[in-house]
C-alpha cells in the first residue's frame, strides 16, 4: 500500500496524456484546426464507415484476365520479333498459357529460337529481390517453338500489377474530391477500398474497377465482322463489339495507346451539342497521331475502351493539332467519369469486385445515437450498482472506470485506429468486464479480513492475491480478442481492437489506480474498522453442495447439446450474406406508415430475382431486402440491386444500407471463421496447461466448448441471423466464459494446496462457495453492459448482443457446474507431500543458481 512519488506521477502523466488525446475527438473541427494550441494533440478517432457513411470495396485481380492479355501481347511481340525484324516466316496458334510458333522454314528454327528468347522479361518480386523469370521456352518433337508463362512468372506479375492498379485507384478516387480515403493491400491479389462521406457505390465501383484502357486501331479496309466470320478472320484483325450494338472487324496492332494522353475533359459538341470528352496527347502522341491519320486518309479509325469499339469514324484530314473527342451516348456524367479515368490512367490489370457494402449518412448518424445511448444506460447502471454494492470503494472504482474509457478513446486517437459500430458495443462491454477486477480485489480484502488480519494487512493483501487470478482472467480474454483481429475484417476488426485496449486499460486502471486511491484514502482517514461491501445477492459462508447438483446439471447440459447440435444438422442456420453471398439491402419508408413487407415481396416478384427475402429490421419503417447470388456474377448481381432500388424507390423507400459478397469471399470468411474459434480454444487450452495443471486446461476447454456449442445452437433455434458479427461473438464468449472458469480454477489450486486432507469434491465445492458471491456480481455487472446493447444497440448488432447475454449466462453455469465434475473425472488429485517438498527444493535451487549468477 506504499506509493513512491514516481509511481504516483506515472500515473498522473498516463491519465493526462489519456485525456489530451481525448479531447480532440469531442470538439469542432473548425476550433480544432483554427484555435485549438498547436503543442497539443490533434488526432481524433475515426469513424467507420458503419458511423460516418461511405462505400467499401474488396477488390481482387483477375488472374484469368492477366493471362489472357499476356498472351496476346506475347502473341504480337513473337511475331513482330520474327516475321518483322528478322523475316523469318511463322503461323502462331494460343493456348491457354503459352503460344506455339510454326515455322514456314524449318531450317531457320535456332534463329527464330535465339530472337525468341530474347523477349525474356525477369519480373521484381515481392520483396524487390532479384527477379523472376516470367517465360519458358522450350521445341515440341515435331520442331515447333513453344513460349509458355511460368506459375512464379505469373504471380509476380499479379503482385506488381497490384501495386501499380493501387496507384491508378488512387489517382481517380482523389480526381473525385473525396477525403480520407482508405486504399490498402489485402493478401497477394486484393485492394481494399474506403471512401467516407461517399455512398454511391455503384458510381464509385465503376470509377474504381473499371479497366479505362484507351487504344486506337485500323478497321479493316474491306470486310466487315460478318464476312471475317463467314469466311475466316484475317491474320493479325479480331472482332469486338461496338457501343452502338454492331460488330467492328479491327486491327490487332495498338496504334497509339492511352498512355499518350495528358489531359481529358467533358465537353460538349459544337454542331450536336451531345456531351463527349475532349482530349490533348503529349507531343510523341501528337505526332504519332498526326503520321496516322495523315498515312490513313479515307480509312476508318476505331477509338476502343475496355476492349468496347466507342467510335469508328473515317479520317477525313490528317490531325496534327494533338487533340481530338471522343462521341458516344455520353450523359454529362459519364462523359465526367470517363474523362476521370482516361486522366488518372488505365488499370494495368482487370479488378473484380468481391466484397461491397455501403451505409448513407442517415443511417450512420443513427448507429453514433444509439451507440451513445447503449454506452450511457451501461454506464449509469454500473456506476450506479458499483456505489451501491461497494459504497466508497465502489467510487474508486467508478473513478478508475471512467479513466479506463478516456485511455480507450485515448489509446484509439493516439494510434489511429477506427471506431465502428461494433467497436462501441466493445467499449460498452469493456465497462461491463473492467469492474470484475475491483471485485476480484474487494472480495480477497474481506476473506483476508474474516481471516482475522489487520486493515491495512487485508487491503494489502486483497491486491497482492488477486492479481495473478486478474492476469489469468484478462489474458484468456485478450487470446480471443487477438485472434479475433487477425482473423476478423473490417468492423469486426474495430471490436477487437477497442475489446484489446479495454483489457490492456482496464489492468493499468482497476489494479494500480483503484490502489493508489484507496492508499491516499487509508492515510487520510485511518479507519478503525472496514466496511467494504454494503449489497450483495448471496450471503458470506455459503455451503451449497454443487457437485451433487452438477449431476443434474451435466444431464441437463448433455439434452441441450443434443438439441443444439440437432438442430443445427436438421434445420439448419439462417446464414447471412457474409457467409452465403448475394446483396442486402436496408430501406426505410419515407412516407406515413408503417413498411408492408407483403407489397414488398409483390413489387420484387417481376424481377425473377430468384429467393429473395423481405423481413422488418427494427424500427417499423426499416426493412431488410436479402438477394441470393445471381447466376451471371458481380454485374448481373449489381443490375439486380439497381433494379431493386428503383422498384422501391417509386413506393417511397429510401435505401439506407447495401452489402454484396461474392461466393469466393463468403467461403473464405466461413472458413476463417471456423479457424478462428478452433485457433481460439487451441490457445487458450495451452495457456491453462502452462498457467495450472492439465486436468484444468481440459475442464476449461470442454466448458467452453459447451458455451459455444449452446450459443451456436441458439442462432439454429431461434433463426438470428448468422454472420461475421455472430463469430465475434461466440469468441468474445470464450473470454468471458473462461473469465468465471479461471477464477475457481486459480481457487480451486490454491485450496489444493491448503487443505491437503480434504476431498477433491470438497475442495471444489468450498472453492466454488468462496467465490460464487464474486462470481454473481461480475456476471450482474456484464448484463448491466449488455442489456443496454441489446434493446439500445441498433438491430445491426443485436444478434451479437442477445448471443453474448445467452452465452454469458451459459458461461456462468457451466463454470460453476459443469467445470467441477470434469476436473473429477479427469483425475484431479490433491497433491502429495513429496510432491510439495520436491516442487519447493527445485524452486530453492533455481534461486540458488539464479543468485550464484
Amino acid at each position: 500500500m506504499q506509493f513512491s512519488p514516481f509511481r504516483t506521477a506515472i500515473i498522473v502523466i498516463v491519465a493526462v496524456l489519456g485525456i489530451l488525446f481525448t479531447i480532440p475527438s469531442f470538439l469542432p473541427k473548425d476550433f480544432l484546426e483554427n484555435s485549438y494550441p498547436g503543442f497539443l494533440p490533434k488526432s481524433t478517432v475515426v469513424l467507420g464507415l458503419d458511423l460516418q457513411g461511405g462505400s467499401h470495396l474488396l477488390l481482387q485481380v483477375n488472374r484469368e484476365s492477366i493471362i489472357t492479355e499476356r498472351i496476346k501481347s506475347l502473341r504480337r511481340d513473337v511475331r513482330t520479333t520474327l516475321a518483322s525484324q528478322n523475316g523469318i516466316g511463322n503461323l502462331i496458334t494460343t493456348g491457354p498459357q503459352s503460344i506455339t510458333v510454326e515455322l514456314t522454314d524449318p531450317s531457320q528454327k535456332a534463329a527464330a529460337m535465339t530472337a525468341v528468347q530474347k523477349l525474356q522479361n525477369n519480373i521484381s518480386s515481392t520483396f524487390g529481390v532479384g527477379g523472376v523469370p516470367e517465360l519458358a521456352f522450350s521445341e515440341t518433337p515435331d520442331g515447333k517453338i513453344v513460349v509458355a508463362l511460368t506459375p512464379d512468372g505469373i504471380t509476380a506479375r499479379m503482385s506488381a500489377l497490384v501495386a501499380q492498379s493501387m496507384e491508378v485507384i488512387r489517382n481517380r478516387v482523389d480526381e473525385v474530391g473525396t477525403t480520407e480515403p482508405t486504399i490498402q493491400r489485402q493478401g497477394q491479389d486484393r485492394v481494399l477500398v474506403q471512401v467516407p462521406g461517399f455512398e454511391d457505390s455503384t458510381r464509385l465501383k465503376d470509377l474504381i474497377s473499371r479497366t479505362a484502357r484507351l487504344t486506337f486501331h485500323l478497321v479493316h479496309p474491306s470486310m466487315s465482322a460478318e464476312q471475317a466470320e463467314a469466311q475466316g478472320i484475317p491474320p493479325g484483325y479480331m472482332i469486338l463489339d461496338s457501343a452502338d450494338g454492331r460488330r467492328e472487324l479491327i486491327s490487332e496492332t495498338v496504334e497509339l495507346g492511352g498512355e499518350s494522353l495528358t489531359n481529358a475533359q467533358p465537353a460538349f459538341d459544337q454542331q450536336t451539342g451531345q456531351s463527349v470528352v475532349s482530349f490533348q496527347f503529349d507531343t510523341r502522341g501528337a505526332i504519332t497521331f498526326g503520321d496516322i491519320t495523315s498515312r490513313n486518309v479515307g480509312k476508318r479509325f476505331a477509338i476502343v475502351l475496355d476492349d468496347q469499339v466507342i467510335t469508328a469514324p473515317v479520317i477525313q484530314q490528317p490531325i496534327t493539332g494533338g487533340s481530338g473527342q471522343i462521341s458516344g451516348s455520353f450523359t454529362p456524367q459519364s462523359a465526367n467519369d470517363l474523362a476521370v479515368l482516361l486522366r488518372a490512367g488505365a488499370l494495368p490489370a482487370t479488378l473484380d469486385v468481391v466484397e461491397e457494402r455501403s451505409v448513407g449518412p442517415s443511417l450512420g448518424a443513427d448507429s453514433i445515437r444509439a451507440g451513445i445511448t447503449a454506452g450511457a444506460v451501461a454506464s449509469v447502471l454500473v456506476i450506479a450498482f458499483m456505489v451501491i454494492a461497494y459504497g466508497m470503494f465502489g467510487v474508486f472504482a467508478n473513478v478508475a472506470l471512467i479513466l479506463n474509457v478516456i485511455l480507450i478513446l485515448g489509446s484509439l486517437s493516439a494510434i489511429g485506429a477506427t471506431l465502428t459500430l461494433p467497436g462501441i458495443a466493445g467499449i460498452v462491454l469493456t465497462i461491463g468486464v473492467a469492474v470484475d477486477a475491483n471485485v476480484l480485489i474487494y472480495e480477497r480484502m474481506r476473506e483476508e479480513q474474516r481471516a482475522g488480519k489487520s486493515i491495512l494487512a487485508s487491503l494489502d493483501a486483497g491486491f497482492h492475491r488477486a492479481w495473478g487470478t486478474i492476469i489469468d482472467s484478462h489474458l484468456t480474454q485478450l487470446i480471443a480478442a487477438i485472434v479475433l483481429y487477425f482473423l476478423g475484417s473490417g468492423p469486426i476488426q474495430g471490436f477487437a481492437v477497442t475489446l484489446a485496449l479495454g483489457i490492456l486499460t482496464s489492468l493499468f486502471t482497476a489494479y494500480t489506480v483503484t490502489r493508489l486511491f484507496i492508499s491516499l484514502w487509508y492515510r487520510w482517514r485511518r479507519p478503525k474498522t472496514l466496511r467494504i461491501q454494503h449489497f450483495r445477492f448471496i450471503p458470506d459462508g455459503t455451503r451449497i453442495d454443487f457437485m451433487k447438483m452438477s449431476r443434474t446439471a451435466i444431464i441437463v447440459s448433455i439434452v441441450l447439446t443434443v438439441l443444439a447440435i440437432g438442430t443445427a444438422f436438421t434445420k439448419g442456420f439462417n446464414l447471412g450474406i457474409d457467409f452465403v453471398g448475394g446483396s442486402a439491402i436496408e430501406v426505410q419508408h419515407t412516407a406515413d406508415g408503417d413498411a408492408d413487407p407483403a407489397r414488398v415481396r409483390e413489387l420484387l416478384e417481376p424481377l425473377n430475382l430468384g429467393e429473395v427475402q423481405v423481413q422488418s429490421f427494427g424500427t417499423p419503417e426499416d426493412l431488410l431486402v436479402r438477394i441470393q447470388l445471381q447466376p451471371g456474377g458481380d454485374a448481373e448481381q449489381q443490375v439486380a440491386v439497381q433494379n431493386v432500388t428503383k422498384a422501391l424507390a417509386a413506393e417511397d423507400y429510401e435505401v439506407r444500407r447495401t452489402e454484396a459478397v461474392s461466393g469466393t469471399v463468403s467461403g473464405e470468411l466461413a472458413i476463417h471463421g471456423t479457424i478462428a474459434v478452433l485457433v481460439t480454444l487451441a490457445a487458450i487450452l495451452i495457456y491453462v496447461w502452462f498457467r495450472f495443471e492439465w486436468q484444468f486446461g481440459l475442464a476449461a476447454v470442454t466448458t467452453t466448448l459447451h458455451d459455444v456449442i449452446m450459443t451456436v445452437g441458439l442462432f439454429s433455434i431461434t433463426g438470428l441471423e448468422f454472420n461475421l458479427s455472430s463469430i465475434a461473438a461466440v469468441l468474445t464468449l470464450v473470454g468471458l466464459s473462461l473469465n468465471e472458469t479461471v477464477v475457481i480454477s486459480d481457487r480451486v489450486r490454491e485450496n489444493l494446496r491448503k487443505y491437503k486432507k480434504m476431498s477433491v469434491p470438497e475442495i471444489i465445492n468450498l472453492s466454488i462457495n468462496q467465490t460464487i458471491v464474486r462470481t454473481s456480481l461480475t456476471q450482474f455487472t456484464v448484463l448491466l453492459a449488455l442489456f443496454p446493447l441489446v434493446f439500445f444497440g441498433g438491430e445491426s448488432i443485436r444478434g451479437f448482443t442477445i448471443a453474448m447475454t445467452f452465452g454469458s449466462i451459459f458461461g456462468m453455469y457451466s463454470s460453476v457446474f459443469i467445470g467441477g465434475p470434469i476436473l473429477i473425472y479427469f483425475g484431479l488429485k490433491p497433491r502429495s507431500e513429496a510432491e510439495e517438498a520436491k516442487e519447493k527444493k527445485a524452486k530453492a535451487e533455481k534461486r540458488a543458481d539464479g543468485a550464484a549468477v
